[in-house]
């Protein structure tokens, strides 16, 4: 009989529940899994996945170092299947000194540079695991002190952390970015760190502002200056906060007796792109007059520092120099502290003393592990000595024994349960004797494995003193296991060790200082000329001069107007925005000088947006502004709406698929003509054209058919000639008829 069909069931499921859950899912797995570190050993997945398996390959600190891509590949095939570029970023990262407080591989190669060069690609480098990777973070893994668990494809086995003795958290701090959280936590001195974690375990009551008389504050790797120590407090306590930096600058003196500014330190938050910014941020407040005292600038770094020279003028008051460095480039920044690490499965903003606990509390778990690991080793150990020390004594017997005996398994059974049957014997005494043999079943074995050379007199005294150590060791371990003071000793004895061989003096300086205070010289009011070609490269230039070379202004600039060089320039672009410009951060270029381009001063993107319309923006003040846009919408709005402190504002609001495709000044303006694409022209009065706000749509200047859109809009000042060439023909628009807006216009036919 056929089975019957298992009928089909359609479970109806809400379409929004089902998303929340996946979401919420695949938050959890980039949370704990991916993004966030560890707070045990301060490591992300990808880190203890890299770590471990170059572990297992060998590579170690002592050994010859192997290509990365060998690393990567094994790493991505065995543990971490998320791409092999994630692997070795992460190789390249751990390898820095510039960005790590205690590297964890040891880089053969290029790997990159403090100044944002990547390292060359992992076919050509190769790395091994540092001494102190090994020693303080990967020991002890064959002492069952860590849990393992199935890799992805459950074909292997890693660790789920790694042994590490120090907090690793705070020594190289982490940075990472997970789906609604992030954390950012700086680096720490190594010795200082160690000395916090030994003063809380003689005082567990210890307060942050305590622990914080060992730990000063953030160490990081590039040097600089903390200048808020004050606010570190609070910072420590709560895991969040933030941390300003500064580069350390020196004056130096040269031959020729010019005054140079060096910077030999950098903020932790320059390394990379931040020093090419840092020159161009400089080379910019030269370019634009901010300041005339710097002559010249180099930068000199090399593998020995961070060296960037500043060449001044005479009379240059350096002070107010440097206030003005710390002020307008990123010499001085902010470093944003999130302490957020995955404690207990979770992820959770913890205080400096959160994560010390964390990490002691990890510390004895691993040294119980270890301990109990290494007692039953021992225990086992004495009870193979004792056997052996007792098979000594009794030798004789246990050869007669072995030659009575037809097979292993009959001796096997004597020495462990005492039974002679079948066994041949010299005598009645030593078949009594042998029946009394009680071994246990290992020292049985041990016995039967034994060679003969350990009877000699001098092998047996061996023996015994192996005994020795052996019940010494039994001893030390079980005081360590059931006494929580000699737990504590051995963990602070390990973190002594540390210290002593891998300290490092602290690099960053933790000062209070003063805010940075820059007196920015006053310009001296001045018109000038603004000047925008149409690529989009602006400058301005001495009234003079464009005197002298108007007519070739004219001829090669698109945008030309007078404004003072305190003013600002209001840059209109086709999709309702509006961008400003500080005159003064313009230069001030001789006539045939390029200029700047405009995305470069302000937040307008070439890519996305087109200039309609550029003007000061006092010109703009008690001004009407005549905005058309492709879909025939118009609208007058008053100037005076655009002033506003903001960088970018909107400028007009539009419809879905439409743009600017006019904005002009009306003041002076009589009539609008608007061109479609299909070549109807409609003529009306500006005043048809109501006033509005500048978040308004507008009013319809033209009834456009199917699929048509203006091309072009025109104003007309009165007894004024306009032609245009329209169809390669021209055309006057004062010829056209005046008709009223709204209306559908009238079809040119040339």
């Amino acid at each position: 009989m056929a089975k019957k069909a298992v009928e089909e069931q359609i479970i109806r499921t809400e379409y929004s529940e089902v998303m929340q859950k996946s979401y919420i899912d695949y938050a959890m797995s980039v949370i704990v899994a991916r993004a966030l570190p560890d707070v045990r050993d301060g490591l992300k997945p990808v880190q203890r996945r890299t770590l471990y398996d170059m572990y297992e390959l060998g590579i170690r600190y002592d050994r010859p170092y192997r290509k990365c891509a060998r690393i990567v590949g094994d790493t991505m095939g065995k543990y971490h299947p998320h791409g092999d570029s994630s692997i070795y970023d992460a190789l390249v990262v751990m390898s820095q000194e510039f960005k790590k407080g205690q590297p964890l591989v040891d880089g053969h190669g290029n790997f990159g540079s403090i100044e944002g060069d990547g390292a060359a690609a992992m076919r050509y480098t190769e790395a091994r695991l540092q001494k102190i990777t090994q020693q303080v973070y990967l020991s002890d893994m064959d002492k069952d002190v860590v849990d393992f668990q199935p890799n992805f494809d459950e074909t292997e086995k890693e660790p789920v952390v790694l042994p590490v003795r120090v907090p690793n958290l705070l020594i190289n701090g982490a940075d990472g970015i997970a789906v609604g959280m992030a954390t950012s936590i700086p680096p720490h001195n190594l010795a200082e760190v160690i000395d916090a974690v030994k003063a809380y375990m003689k005082d567990n009551t210890i307060s942050v502002k305590g622990l914080m008389k060992y730990i000063k504050g953030p160490d990081f790797p590039t040097g600089g200056l903390v200048v808020n120590k004050d606010e570190l407090l609070s910072i420590y306590e709560t895991g969040t906060g933030k941390i300003k930096l500064r580069g350390k600058v020196e004056y130096e003196t040269g031959k020729n007796g010019k005054t140079y500014l060096v910077i030999t330190e950098i903020p932790y938050t320059m390394i990379g792109a931040g020093i090419s910014k840092f020159l161009n941020d400089v080379v910019n407040l030269i370019e634009t007059k901010k300041t005339s005292d710097i002559t010249d600038i180099s930068n000199q770094s090399s593998k020995e520092g961070i060296r960037i020279v500043l060449e001044l003028r005479k009379g240059t008051d350096v002070e107010n120099l440097t206030n003005m460095l710390y002020k307008k480039t990123r010499l001085e920044d902010t470093f944003g502290v999130n302490m957020l690490a995955v404690a207990n499965s979770r992820p959770e903003i913890l205080s400096l003393k959160q994560i010390i606990e964390y990490h002691i509390d990890f510390q004895f778990e691993v040294a119980t592990r270890k301990y109990q690991t290494l007692l039953q080793k021992e225990l086992e150990k004495r009870e193979v000595q004792e056997g052996l020390i007792k098979a000594c004594d009794v030798i004789d017997l246990i050869i007669e024994i072995l030659r009575g005996s037809k097979n292993q398994k009959q001796v096997k059974a004597c020495l462990v349960e005492g039974d002679v049957s079948d066994i041949k014997f010299k005598s009645e005494k030593s078949k009594k004797a042998a029946a009394n043999l009680r071994f246990t079943e290992r020292q049985a074995t041990a016995i039967l494995e034994m060679r003969l050379y350990r009877l000699i007199g001098l092998e047996v005294e061996a023996l015994m003193a192996e005994h020795d150590i052996t019940v010494a060791n039994i001893n030390r371990y079980e005081d360590i296991l059931n006494n929580y003071d000699s737990m504590a000793q051995v963990i602070m004895d390990d973190l002594d060790a540390t210290k002593k061989e891998y300290a490092r003096k602290r690099k960053t300086k933790i000062e209070n200082a003063e805010e940075a205070v820059y007196e920015e010289k006053k310009l001296e009011e001045m018109e000038v000329v603004f000047l925008m070609d149409r690529f989009g490269y602006a400058k301005t230039i001495d009234k003079n001069i464009y005197e002298r070379n108007k007519e070739a202004a004219h001829q090669e600039y698109k945008h030309i107007f007078t404004c003072m060089n305190t003013d600002k320039i209001c840059v209109f672009t086709n999709i309702g925005r509006m961008h400003t410009i500080k005159v003064s951060d313009l230069p001030m270029s001789r006539f045939r000088d390029k200029g700047v381009p405009v995305d470069n001063v302000c937040n307008y993107d070439s890519s996305t947006e087109n200039i309609c319309y550029v003007t000061g923006l006092t010109s703009l003040m008690g001004s009407q502004l005549m905005f058309v846009t492709r879909q025939g919408m118009l609208k007058q709005v008053e100037g005076n709406e655009f002033e506003a402190s903001k960088r970018t504002i909107v400028a007009t609001k539009l419809s879905e698929e439409d743009e600017v495709i006019l904005i002009a000044a009306a003041d002076c303006m009589e009539h609008v003509v608007l061109q479609s694409h299909d070549g109807y022209f409609l003529k009306f009065l500006k005043t048809d054209v109501p006033q509005k706000k500048k978040t308004a749509i507008g009013v319809r200047g033209i009834r456009l058919g199917q699929g048509d859109y203006l091309e072009h809009a025109y104003m007309l000042e009165n007894r004024t000639e306009y032609n245009i060439s329209y169809k390669d023909k021209e055309m006057s628009l004062n010829k056209l008829k005046l008709a009223k807006r709204d209306g559908k216009g009238t079809k040119v036919r040339i």
